[in-house]
C-alpha cells in the first residue's frame, strides 16, 4: 500500500534593477532585472519548497528560512530547497511529479522552460519526465502583467509506502 500527499505553493517577489534574475534554479541572461528578496529570490524554488513542506505537514518556508535571519541573506534557493527536499525523503517521501507556473511579462520565458525543467530534475534527483514547467504572461494586467513582480505557482504530488 501507498499514501499520497498533494502540496501547493506560491511565490511573488517584486522586480528590482541592478539583480539577476533567477528562476528554478537558472540564471535568465537576458534579463534586464532580478528579483527583491532576502535570499536570491528564486520565485519558482520558492513556490516548490513550499509545496514540499505544505504536503509533509512542515510549516513553510517563512518558518525554515527566515528573511529576518542574517544566516538567508543572499541564500541560494537552490540550497534552501536542498534541505526541505532531504527532509522529505527523510520522512520517506517520494516526488510523484511536480506541476509548475511561472508568470512573467518579461522576459518571455518560453526559451528558458527546458533548462529550468532540466535544473528542477538535478536538484530534486527525479527524472525530468515527473516535472512539468509553464510560463504565462500577464497579459498586462495586474503587478505581473505591468513587470513589477513575477510570480509562480507549484502542485506536488508525493508518495510513500506503507508497510503492514
Amino acid at each position: 500500500m501507498s499514501e499520497f500527499r498533494i502540496g501547493e505553493g506560491h511565490d511573488t517577489h517584486r522586480t528590482i534593477a541592478g539583480r539577476p534574475l533567477i528562476v528554478g534554479g537558472v540564471q535568465i541572461a537576458d534579463a534586464e532585472f532580478g528579483l527583491d528578496g532576502h535570499s536570491d529570490a528564486d520565485v519558482l524554488l520558492h513556490a516548490i519548497i513550499d509545496a514540499l513542506l505544505g504536503a509533509t505537514g512542515q510549516g513553510d518556508i517563512g518558518e525554515w528560512f527566515p528573511n529576518t535571519s542574517p544566516e538567508w541573506k543572499d541564500a541560494d534557493s537552490a540550497t534552501l530547497l536542498k534541505s526541505v527536499s532531504d527532509s522529505v525523503a527523510r520522512q520517506g517521501w517520494s516526488i510523484v511529479n511536480l506541476d509548475c507556473t511561472i508568470h512573467a511579462e518579461k522576459p518571455r520565458l518560453g526559451p528558458w522552460k527546458p533548462s529550468i525543467r532540466q535544473r528542477l530534475a538535478e536538484l530534486l534527483q527525479v527524472e525530468t519526465e515527473r516535472i512539468n514547467v509553464k510560463a504565462k504572461s500577464g497579459e498586462q494586467v495586474g503587478p505581473v502583467g505591468r513587470g513589477e513582480s513575477l510570480a509562480a505557482d507549484c502542485v506536488v504530488l508525493l508518495q510513500r509506502s506503507l508497510h503492514s
